[in-house]
């Protein structure tokens, strides 16, 4: 700080303060050009204004939301285990997702098909679920109880 000139030490102290007193920021060229703070805010709302107009808002009206919980033998929720999402027509997966820690999991898909969604996890056998997605509904629930694999390392 002692290398600073003193001037510019003078002017961050009183952009802080502005600051704390009014709440809204006041940048160097309003300070030079001696504007008051609620023009530079005018410009900043303004501007944001038409940025928000130029985005493209996405609308999950025609997809279905398909959500579940994969279970072990036990009764408890598997953490990490790998989905598959496909439509029932489909050579292969197009979807994939992973269980959070309590073992749930959700995967957005277009309406209008038919789905089968797969869980896989090593050590335990893949099992595999058909989705309605021609009815309409915005949300499917799936429960996969997995098995392990017999005869292989626990």
């Amino acid at each position: 700080m002692t290398h600073r000139k003193p001037w510019v030490i003078v002017r961050a102290t009183i952009a802080t303060v502005a600051t704390i007193i009014t709440g809204t920021t006041i940048t160097t060229a309003s300070m030079l050009s001696r504007q008051a703070p609620a023009a530079s805010q005018e410009s900043k709302t303004a501007a944001s204004e038409s940025s928000s107009t130029t985005k493209g808002k996405r609308s999950h009206a025609n997809e279905l939301l398909i959500r579940g919980t994969v279970f072990n033998e036990h009764g408890l929720s598997m953490h990490g285990v790998k989905l598959r999402a496909q439509r029932a027509n489909a050579k292969k997966p197009y979807w994939e997702t992973y269980t959070n820690f309590r073992g749930e999991f959700a995967v957005r898909v277009p309406k209008g098909s038919d789905y089968q969604i797969a869980a896989e996890m090593k050590g335990f056998a893949t099992q595999s679920q058909a989705v309605n997605g021609k009815d309409g509904a915005a949300e499917e629930k799936v429960i996969f109880h997995m098995e392990p694999v017999k005869g292989g390392k626990p």
